[in-house]
């Protein structure tokens, strides 16, 4: 007996068909670029403009207002992955399987970007690029499996074996985001500790905290934009023969 309303089973249902997502995908992308741009345009004027500078840092300090959004999407899509790929394992959905490998190149790019702007930062605040830092190490460990990810899918031709591998991984490399989002508790390191996720309130004004939120929820409306893209390219590479596809093809023609 299924305890999940008839009305939202059907629409969870009908949304994993691979023609009904591919055509929902289309109608939100507008309305995604829209929201996108209405958040990352405030959002980079307020930390870049408005915000006053740090008492400590000065002007070095906007680069959280990349760096930091950065760094929570690469947490974010990877537990995502790690919950599409135990759908894909137990349901063996399809969809699940596509967006779980349509996230992961978003996913290394935002780890990249974020450990990157971490560099940039840290050069001018620890007088180094790097340190063997455990925040650095993990997060430096989560790029590697997501290029992990990535390098596997691409490396089995059965695509419905490889996903299933792929969402073993995915599991697997759970582990890791705890000890990244801990790390600077567990252990003695340069990171700075949380200053926004604090359980009482956050140590940064208010001033410096609304653009990094609008930061924040536009990197995630970019990803969401980003894997709709990427989801939508795969599901055409996997089916080409289907007769949706086909349609697709020939109305774009």
């Amino acid at each position: 007996m299924s305890f999940i309303p008839a009305p939202i089973s059907r629409f969870f249902h009908r949304t994993a068909s691979p023609p009904h997502f591919y055509a929902l995908a289309d109608k939100l992308m507008p309305w995604l670029t829209v929201l996108f741009l209405l958040l990352l345009i405030p959002g980079l004027y307020g930390g870049l403009i408005m915000a006053p500078a740090d008492y400590q840092q000065g002007d070095s300090y906007r680069i959280i207002y990349i760096h930091v959004p950065a760094a929570w999407m690469s947490l974010f899509i990877y537990v995502l992955m790690a919950v599409m790929g135990g759908i894909a394992l137990v349901w063996r959905m399809k969809l699940a399987e596509v967006m779980l490998i349509s996230s992961a190149p978003i996913g290394a790019g935002f780890t990249f970007v974020a450990l990157v702007t971490g560099s940039l930062w840290g050069k001018p605040m620890w007088g180094t690029w790097w340190v063997w830092d455990a925040r650095l190490t993990s997060e430096l460990i989560l790029l590697f499996l997501y290029l992990g990810v990535t390098s596997l899918y691409g490396a089995i031709e059965d695509k419905r074996s490889a996903a299933r591998a792929v969402s073993i991984l995915a599991l697997v490399g759970v582990v890791n985001i705890p000890i990244i989002h801990y790390s600077v508790e567990w252990w003695n390191t340069l990171h700075q500790g949380p200053t926004v996720s604090k359980m009482d309130k956050p140590s940064i004004h208010i001033s410096m905290l609304i653009p990094l939120l609008l930061m924040a929820v536009a990197f995630k409306v970019y990803y969401a934009i980003a894997v709709l893209q990427a989801a939508k390219l795969e599901l055409i590479k996997r089916e080409p023969s289907a007769q949706w596809v086909k349609s697709l093809l020939e109305n774009k023609a």
